[in-house]
């Protein structure tokens, strides 16, 4: 093809593209019921995705008006004297939570109620409840059970929030056991503590008192160490005395004997003398004399004797208290070193023992001091500690006001899918067999009609967004995302029922399917079916609601662009390609179609 024939080619492919543009505008307004038809057209897919916004807006908002059973058989218990009614405790809070609409029934009421649908749920508090959170201050202690019956049949969403409000109940009442408990055992903390402090006083007061004693015991120690002293001295005189008496009573014995046998000497003498007298001397007063003599020196021998002999017992006592003065001197030496030994080791026991009981005193004060930091603190602030020791400080990034918002890229991508399937089914995608167009004509010019409502759709669904409210970070990047997500679904689907007719409708039916729970629009992708984690990233509704999420609840480029390229690149490709593999398949496809209608079962 010489260039002269390709710009005639060219220009006859503009105008044959600009003929059906104009052809399909006029068609638009041929009569009022095509324009009420077309009015629907752009309408329809709007009301799809912000009657599901609204609907999701707030689910949970309206939970008061779904109905939970409770039923409450506690008797009751007690502890320390304090009655315990946790059952009745459990309905005065519930009475005040407005999470759910709270129904106070018998047990069986509940229990058919469930049965039968008239409520989604409900809980029993048995009769035992109070006897067992009181157990844990006995020697048995065991768990207390609550009932909880659901309807799984009635409501799927129902029966799931019922199961959170199961759990809150459950969750605040086992708050209140653990707060019951820990208040229990803070009482008894408190007891304890004060038994320490009293203990350390008394351990204190007994350190001083056997510091006084320890005191006295080493002045006595010192008195009888002085005392041991002067036993020592008075024993080395005593011995000193004793040794020296011996030696005088052995010299006045040895003076008694001497004397003694002088004296029985004259004794002998004054006999014999008086013997002569006796025979020879003729007076009388002679030997009366002599035998009054001879009796005295008889006499006076005796006593000498005695004497003797006395002198000799003196002296044999004096030796005999000599070596008892020596011993007692050397008990007394020994007496005294160990009474020493006695007052240092009295004065040291002491020390050490008022010591140890200072030391326990000061370990039993500080623990009681510790445990006083604890338990005096006011029981209301304990009792909110117990129930939450740990609290969530919650930082919300990008924070939305309401689920329908956070659901909104969802539905809104989903909407402009439908409607570009909508469009493209109710409206003629164009065949160039039987005309005057070849097939790219036909392509082309009809894809701009039908991105023509692709921008009507888009643009209504915009104004319906700003009628509910719904939560718009960047408002021009929104909606430029909104045409733009539209515009690449439209080519999409528009190129696939254009080349495939039927098929192409059934192919992005399926893909429709695939999308809803691919995508990671409700529920991450993550907890879906491996299938749907490995289609996910070649998903178009994947990246359109990406960046849809990314302009409305918080724009981060590096998040946004990468999508919307692949976008980009995605309708580009579809264009090329369709342009190309229309002109084989548009005559195939006709067929194929007209094959369908005279079966009379399709359009």
């Amino acid at each position: 093809m010489d260039i002269g024939s390709l710009k005639e080619f060219k220009q006859s492919t503009r105008n044959n593209i600009i003929e059906i543009i104009k052809r399909d505008a006029k068609a638009t307004l041929s009569n009022p019921i095509v324009i009420l038809v077309l009015i629907a057209l752009i309408i329809l897919p709007s009301l799809y995705g912000l009657v599901n916004i609204y609907a999701c807006w707030d689910p949970y908002k309206n939970t008061g008006h779904v109905q939970f059973a409770i039923a409450n058989d506690d008797r009751g218990a007690s502890y320390d004297g304090v009655a315990i009614h946790a059952g009745d405790d459990l309905v005065d809070m519930l009475k005040n939570n407005t999470d759910f609409e709270w129904v106070f029934v018998s047990s069986d009421d509940l229990r058919q109620g469930v049965h039968n649908g008239t409520y989604y749920a409900g809980m029993v508090v048995p009769a035992n409840f109070s006897e067992c959170i009181v157990s844990i201050t006995t020697k048995d202690p065991h768990s207390a059970t609550l009932e909880y019956r659901v309807n799984e049949k009635a409501n799927p969403v129902a029966a799931k929030l019922s199961d959170s409000a199961a759990k809150a109940v459950y969750n605040n009442i086992n708050a209140e056991i653990v707060t019951f408990i820990n208040l229990a055992a803070y009482n008894k903390l408190g007891e304890l503590q004060a038994g320490l402090a009293s203990g350390a006083s008394q351990l204190a007061t007994g350190g001083v008192l056997l510091s006084d004693g320890a005191g006295q015991v080493a002045s006595g120690a010192d008195q009888l160490s002085d005392g041991a002293n002067q036993l020592t001295d008075g024993a080395n005189q005593l011995s000193a005395g004793a040794n020296q008496l011996a030696d005088g009573s052995g010299q006045l014995a040895q003076g008694t004997g001497a004397a003694s046998s002088k004296v029985n000497n004259v004794k002998d003498q004054v006999s014999e003398a008086n013997q002569v007298v006796q025979q020879h001397s003729s007076s009388d007063w002679a030997k009366n004399e002599m035998n009054y003599i001879d009796g005295k020196a008889s006499e006076l021998a005796d006593n000498v004797t005695k004497l003797d002999e006395g002198a000799q017992a003196v002296h044999q006592g004096s030796v005999e208290l000599a070596s008892g003065t020596n011993q007692l001197n050397e008990g007394v030496n020994e007496l005294s070193q160990g009474t020493m030994s006695l007052a240092a080791g009295a004065e040291l026991l002491a020390n050490s023992a008022a010591s140890a009981l200072f030391t326990a005193s000061s370990s039993l004060a500080g623990a009681a001091n510790g445990l006083a930091d604890v338990t005096g603190v006011d029981e209301n602030k304990v009792g909110d500690y117990f129930y939450a020791p740990v609290k969530l400080d919650r930082h919300e990034e990008f924070p939305v006001n309401n689920f329908g918002s956070q659901v909104s890229p969802f539905y809104l991508v989903l909407s402009m899918w439908v409607g570009a399937l909508v469009t493209c089914v109710l409206l003629r995608v164009g065949s160039s067999v039987g005309t005057k167009y070849r097939p790219h004509e036909i392509y082309l010019g009809k894809l701009v009609l039908f991105c023509t409502f692709a921008i009507l759709q888009t643009t209504v669904t915009l104004l319906g967004c700003l009628l509910l409210g719904i939560d718009i970070h960047n408002h021009v990047v929104f909606a430029f995302t909104c045409y733009f997500v539209s515009l690449v679904f439209m080519i999409f689907v528009y190129s696939l029922i254009s080349l495939f007719g039927d098929v192409g409708e059934g192919i992005t039916i399926i893909l429709l399917v695939f999308q809803i729970s691919g995508t990671g629009g409700m529920y991450p992708i993550q907890i879906m079916n491996k299938v749907f984690g490995f289609l996910h990233p070649y998903l178009p509704m994947t990246h359109g609601i990406n960046i849809v999420r990314e302009a409305q609840l918080g724009l981060i480029w590096s998040n946004y662009i990468p999508s919307f390229v692949v976008l980009l690149v995605f309708a580009i490709i579809v264009v090329f390609v369709s342009f190309i593999l229309k002109q084989r398949f548009d005559k195939r496809t006709k067929y194929f179609d007209e094959k369908l209608e005279e079966s009379e079962l399709f359009n």
